[in-house]
């Protein structure tokens, strides 16, 4: 696949290559891999794990709770987790440099099996479904995570186990999401779902979402709309990998515009799993990836002073 065509298109890989045993099929989907996340920064990938059951199961209990009255959603607020944990309200979370909050309200599922001073989860005693269902997925996709960091690794020259120690018990977060419907009188000037953002982590793992309005930023500054087909999740690159790699692998700008005023009154779900390695990963740039046509862009910090630091960005902390 040449520029243009990544230009023109997200890349589709299947992960059944990757581990397939079949060392050329590997190979071709590690630089695939590679390639698409050093042009675009986004990929379609199919075999992800997810089943179609588990994913209808995911979204009718995830719709089913944000369908309930705020008074109960609001049980589940814990402002002294920093939104990493529960439920998120409206008008909580800005893009970074942004002035205006996010159209939107999220819940956060964290490690099933939290260890030292990791947040227990905070489950809504209501909907036991939404909690098994979130945890199911949470798991099936850190699993699809850690192949995927595999194939980054090979591609970046490193142990292909390179990261395994870094995301075993990491800080991932999958986030349930609902872009509430509009009302065009009342929306603040300027306000979008989602502004455009890059994700701080190091993948981003996303199923398909109930409707449109997902956009990546070219590199040649277009903006293109995404959809995922029912059998792919998209992968993209994070803030973190991006670090690491001193802008070699590159984390690409994306929004959620609003709709088309025909479909305001409607909501949006979406699902992301961001794959956070454990707060002390040291994000320091590879030398491999620093030299005379690519000088060192970024300071040396921890996964965990980064977060902090985009929390704050976030105002999701003080």
């Amino acid at each position: 696949m040449d520029n243009q065509q990544l230009y023109d298109e997200i890349p589709s890989l299947d992960l059944a290559d990757f581990t397939s045993g079949d060392p050329a099929r590997k190979a071709a989907f590690v630089q695939a891999l590679g390639s698409a996340f050093n042009n675009i920064g986004f990929v379609a990938v199919k075999n992800h794990g997810l089943t179609d059951e588990l994913t209808k199961n995911l979204y009718d209990s995830v719709q089913e709770f944000f369908k309930a009255d705020d008074a109960v959603k609001k049980k589940y607020e814990h402002t002294e987790l920093n939104g990493q944990r529960g439920y998120v309200g409206k008008g909580r979370e800005r893009a970074k440099g942004a002035t205006v909050a996010d159209l939107k309200e999220f819940y956060h599922i964290g490690q099933p099996e939290p260890v030292g001073d990791m947040p227990a989860n905070v489950l809504p005693e209501e909907y036991p479904n939404f909690g098994k269902y979130t945890i199911e997925t949470y798991r099936t996709l850190e699993n699809t995570g850690r192949q995927l960091l595999r194939a980054i690794a090979i591609y970046l020259e490193l142990p292909e186990n390179y990261f395994d120690d870094k995301v075993s018990n990491g800080d991932s977060i999958l986030r349930a999401l609902h872009y509430f419907p509009l009302d065009p009188v009342t929306t603040p000037d300027g306000a979008v779902r989602a502004a455009a953002h890059g994700d701080i982590n190091l993948i981003t793992l996303l199923m398909g979402a109930s409707a449109d309005g997902l956009e990546v930023l070219r590199r040649d500054g277009k903006w293109i709309a995404i959809t995922a087909l029912p059998d792919q999740i998209i992968v993209n690159v994070g803030d973190m990998l991006d670090r690491l790699t001193n802008h070699k692998l590159k984390s690409t700008i994306h929004q959620v515009v609003n709709p088309p005023r025909e479909k305001m009154a409607t909501s949006r779900y979406s699902i992301p799993f961001f794959m956070h390695p454990r707060g002390d990963m040291d994000l320091t740039c590879l030398e491999s990836c620093i030299d005379a046509e690519h000088p060192k862009l970024y300071t040396d910090m921890t996964a965990g002073e980064f977060l902090n630091e985009r929390l704050i960005e976030l105002g999701l902390k003080k």
